[in-house]
Order: C-alpha cells, then structure tokens, then sequence
C-alpha cells in the first residue's frame, strides 16, 4: 500500500510533467526540493523511499535535529531559510549543500571566514525580494546586481543562480511579476559575465504556484505542504530564523 507521501508526490511530479507540457519546459530541468521544515524525519525518510533526494530546511535547530536519523540515507540538503550570521558554522557542520537564502553582506563576510577556517566551500544562491514586502527577506532587486559581485570576490562561496518568494496570492496577475523579475535579474546578471558566478538556477515556486514559476523559468521549486499537508503555524512564522 502506497504511503500518503508517496501518493502525494506522485501528483506533484505529475502537476510538474504538465506544466512542462503546456508552458514548452523540459521536466527534467525542474528540480523537485521538499522543504521539510516541521517534518518528523520518519515522513521525510518515506520520501526518500518513494525516490526524492532533495529536501531544504528552515531552521538551523531542525538541521541539527534530524541529521543523525537521515544520515543513512543518500540525500541532499538545502537551507531556505533567513540565516543567522552567528549560525553559519552549524550550517557547514551539518552538510548543507546550498544556501538559497544569502541576501546581505555581513552574512558572506561570515560565511567567508567560516568556510576559510572548515577549509570548506558552499554553494549558494542570493535571495532577492521580488515582492517588496517588508515582510520578507531579500536584497532589494536593484541592488542584486551589485551584491553579485560583491558575493563574487569571495573564493569560498559559489554563487549558483536566485531564490525568491513570491507574493502569497491566488491572484496569477500579483504573483507572476514576482517570479517574471527574478528571471529578469537572472539575465541581466548573466550578461555580466561576473566570474565565477552561475546563473543556471532559479528557486522560485512553492506548493500553491510553482506552475506560474516554472512558466516563468524556474529550475528549482520548492514543495512542502503539497507533500507533507498542512503546518501548525501559517509560512510566515517559518521565515524568521530568529
């Protein structure tokens, strides 16, 4: 018998298939992330069973939680969550691949001289506040530029592409402009050829609107509820990793 889970993930890899379809996208360039923040690691490990292999965390205090029990499993973990500068080390501790939420130069300084003293790298993505929301968190989108390049200098970090979060809307008209800027500042950053940045990636697009992402260019979108079901707590409460 088929986990919930498993069934779950089914309709999402099937949502993603049509989309591709009917905005002229190779699935196979849609990356499938299960944000598992609130996730016990045994409904994780049901997804890892059903063939997923890439999942992201919000808070650093669930990384460190869970790392043990999923250890014995081939994965890849994320972090999408606002980064506390004096927290960067359990980050690179805990085998975070990328972090798709650096917005701000003191965090890169930190994570600079923290990856100097593990002797370590990290990918990372800039995340940018589409949105204009004082709510979120994110460079301003005329200053990604700029924070590129910065982020560029440091030889430890490897920028990989963008992340952001969309206007919480059922509104397709308030949400796509969102996800339409971030592919914008994508190609404007591209044009740059600022070295040793890639722009191969754009995280945008979560459970409710990831199909309007990836119309718009989305190589990475990040599903939790649609998986997992609902949260105690709405997603703004997640954003804060303070």
């Amino acid at each position: 018998m088929q986990s919930t889970i498993e069934e779950n993930i089914k309709i999402i890899r099937n949502r993603i298939q049509q989309a591709c379809e009917k905005y002229n996208r190779n699935p196979e360039e849609i990356k499938l992330l299960l944000a598992t923040k609130t996730v016990e690691p045994e409904r994780i490990i049901q997804a890892f069973k059903a063939g997923e292999n890439l999942i992201a965390e919000n808070r650093i205090q669930e990384v460190i939680e869970k790392f043990d029990a999923l250890s014995p499993y081939p994965h890849e973990n994320h972090f999408i969550g606002h980064l506390q500068s004096n927290k960067v080390k359990f980050l690179i501790q805990n085998n975070i691949k990328c972090l798709h939420s650096l917005d701000r130069k003191r965090l890169a300084d930190r994570l600079q001289n923290r990856l100097e003293f593990e002797d370590s790298h990290l990918d990372v993505m800039i995340q940018v506040n589409t949105s204009n929301e004082k709510s979120k968190f994110g460079i301003a989108p005329e200053k990604a530029l700029e924070f590129t390049k910065y982020v560029a200098q440091k030889d430890r970090i490897h920028i990989k592409g963008l992340m952001t979060i969309g206007l919480f809307s059922a509104e397709k008209e308030k949400v796509v402009p969102c996800f339409r800027l971030l592919r914008d500042l994508k190609e404007k950053i591209e044009k740059e050829n600022i070295e040793g940045v890639e722009m191969k990636e754009l995280s945008m697009g979560m459970s409710h609107d990831f199909e309007w992402a990836i119309a718009e260019g989305a190589t990475i979108i990040r599903v939790g509820t649609a998986v997992f079901g609902e949260r105690p707590f709405p997603d703004s409460y997640y954003w804060n990793e303070g």
